[in-house]
């Protein structure tokens, strides 16, 4: 039997985290092993439990989602974390990620995007909102902007589509049988690919991905 990713959720408004449990609780693959309503009891239950996963809103009492997520990078740097937030701008992705945050969900979006981002994060994909996830493109340095639009020209379809997959936060072998292939095609294909455009890590694929404009509509 395939192990549950364990989640902790940390959410200060009842009614959200009841709505992120429903969410949660009707997806086979996943378990909900705790709640809190504040940074400090998320951070005690997160050390307790150790989970998979840690999603936890940014403005909470005690202690805000940055510094949590701060924290546990630090302390246990093997739950992942994802962040929920109201805030847009392109000042508190950038602190989310700096503070090792893996994922990041606005708020008014979480229903449509919860799920896909919390199995793209927990096998090592970085998620950003698709509204805001042309801020990453933005900070990137000029020359990586620069590549990418030269190396798209030289793209086949199949290296586009499996790039596009993997910047979702779909595994080799989940891509391999969307496509009908074998993984070692796939792999491949993303080799290829990422050489073409000069792309070393997922986020930077990512970053591609939403320049080219494929998070858009997902």
């Amino acid at each position: 039997m395939t192990q549950k990713i364990r989640i902790v959720l940390a959410d200060d408004h009842p009614i959200f985290l009841s709505g992120l449990r429903s969410l949660i609780q009707a997806e086979g693959d996943l378990e909900l092993v705790g709640e809190a309503l504040s940074g400090i009891a998320a951070l005690k239950l997160i050390r307790e439990l150790q989970p998979h996963l840690a999603i936890v809103d940014i403005s909470m009492p005690e202690m805000n989602g940055i510094l949590l997520s701060r924290r546990l990078r630090d302390e246990t740097p093997s739950v992942k974390v994802l962040v929920l937030t109201l805030h847009e701008d392109r000042a508190y992705l950038q602190q989310a990620l700096d503070a090792g945050i893996r994922g990041y969900i606005l708020k008014r979006s979480a229903s449509e995007n919860l799920v896909q981002a919390i199995r793209a994060v927990v096998t090592g994909g970085l998620y950003v909102d698709p509204s805001i996830a042309n801020y990453l493109f933005d900070s990137a340095p000029k020359r990586t902007e620069q590549r990418s639009i030269v190396g798209v020209l030289s793209l086949t379809e199949r290296e586009a589509e499996v790039l596009k997959l993997v910047a979702l936060g779909f595994t080799t072998k989940e891509i391999a049988r969307k496509m009908d292939l074998g993984t070692k095609t796939i792999e491949t294909y993303r080799a290829r690919g990422s050489e073409k455009l000069g792309l070393r890590t997922r986020a930077e694929i990512v970053r591609y991905a939403s320049a080219q404009g494929w998070l858009a509509n997902v």
